[in-house]
């Protein structure tokens, strides 16, 4: 169903792809958009890494919301910032490709759980997080169930 990667020396291992997903802070999630056209946008996300599920979250209406509740089907991309080898021009990326489907999550007390846990991610202070999660009810949480996984490292020369 899904196509093996090309250039197999550059695969990465789970591993690898999960320690991306941990640590880089934004993706960009494709969905199917109106007439057929695909549609990306750079979004926060959390790695559940226990469950491995990726969540997003974002406001309850608008293009994104229609096109996944019209064809829940998604890709997700997340790439390192790259490093370079002594000596050398070309930046090394490590990539990572989910393709999955979403749910939106209608639980109040579960989306509290995750949003928490996605807000340890990303905000300094637990006081600042307990701040911003008021906000919840307000907010609609996606939940990425991973079907298929690839990572790679391209080194750009």
């Amino acid at each position: 169903m899904f196509r093996e990667m090309r250039r197999i020396k550059q695969l990465l291992s789970v591993e690898e792809c999960e320690k991306v997903l941990r640590e880089q802070p934004r993706g960009i999630l494709s969905v199917n958009g109106d007439d057929g056209y695909p549609y990306g946008l750079p979004i926060n996300f959390y790695y559940d890494e226990e469950n491995k599920k990726i969540f997003l979250h974002g406001g309850k209406k608008g293009y994104k919301v229609d096109a996944l509740k019209a064809n829940p089907k998604v890709s997700f991309c997340v790439h390192d910032e790259g490093f370079r080898r002594e000596g050398e021009w070309a930046l090394n990326i490590k990539s990572v490709i989910v393709f999955g489907r979403v749910r939106f999550i209608e639980d109040k007390e579960e989306c509290y759980d995750i949003m928490y846990r996605f807000g340890k991610k990303y905000f300094p202070t637990v006081e600042e997080l307990e701040h911003e999660i008021k906000g919840v009810p307000h907010t609609l949480v996606i939940e990425i169930e991973i079907h298929h996984m690839t990572g790679k490292i391209v080194n750009e020369s």
